[in-house]
């Protein structure tokens, strides 16, 4: 893949959508981690106004200042960034004391809520100052394994790299020379209060997941891990599939409305 080409084009899509769109630019939320760095780079070099928020909700120290290690070299080689830092963390242990225990001690309930808290912070942000939020999503975790938060970080305007699998997210990366921190950081959602990593969570590591989505081949052939890895792979394609297809409607039969 030609990593700066590609990301050539992706800013150039991204510079027509918000031209196409009316929109002043982009707003994006910067985790410290590879994706959204990537993104908000892309989105940078379109020349529009660019708006990164570090989000922190009982969020670990590393991952926090990684993210402000990216935006500082953004903001050094951008004058279209500028950012804000938002601590919800209050808003969000405000909302858990109205919730249930049963609700509130569910974790993966939890995590996912403080993805859409931070959606919601976007959003509001990013209509008052007429930006469009640019979601992080990678082709496996968005139309592989559903690994992201319905109404949460896949809640966004427009999806930059979402053609794009996690392997080739560092090739852009590592050919801007992205922050070192951040490109040797093992992924994470930061969703949980521990620092649990993507392939913990998910079994596999990303390079295994895209051989898995694009593997056509004769199962009887595979070595243990390879059969071992397309059973993780089908098993959350196929769990996280309503993340991945329209809203269902319920079309009422003509004749019922008569």
């Amino acid at each position: 893949m030609n990593a700066i080409k590609v990301a050539e084009y992706i800013s150039g899509w991204l510079k027509d959508y918000a031209g196409n769109a009316k929109a002043k630019g982009y707003i994006i939320g910067v985790s410290g981690g590879i994706d959204s760095a990537v993104t908000s780079l892309l989105c940078a070099q379109t020349g529009l106004n660019v708006l990164c928020l570090e989000m922190n909700i009982h969020q670990h120290a590393d991952e926090v200042n990684r993210g402000l290690e990216h935006i500082a070299w953004l903001e050094k080689k951008f004058p279209n960034v500028s950012h804000l830092r938002i601590n919800i963390t209050e808003s969000f242990d405000t909302l858990c004391k109205s919730l249930p225990a049963q609700t509130t001690e569910h974790g993966l309930s939890m995590a996912n809520t403080r993805a859409r808290l931070r959606m919601t912070t976007l959003y509001a942000i990013g209509q008052s100052q007429g930006l469009l939020v640019a979601g992080t999503g990678n082709k496996v975790e968005d139309f592989g394994v559903g690994f992201y938060t319905k109404y949460g970080d896949g809640g966004v305007d427009v999806s930059p790299i979402a053609d794009l699998f996690k392997t080739e997210v560092y090739e852009i990366a590592k050919a801007f020379d992205i922050v070192q921190s951040i490109q040797n950081a093992a992924p994470t959602d930061g969703l949980w209060k521990d620092e649990r990593t993507d392939e913990g969570q998910l079994g596999a590591t990303y390079p295994e997941l895209e051989w898995a989505m694009q593997f056509k081949g004769d199962e009887k052939s595979l070595e243990e891990r390879q059969k071992e890895v397309l059973k993780i792979f089908r098993s959350f394609n196929a769990a996280n599939k309503h993340k991945m297809i329209p809203i269902p409607v319920c079309v009422i039969p003509a004749d019922l409305k008569i």
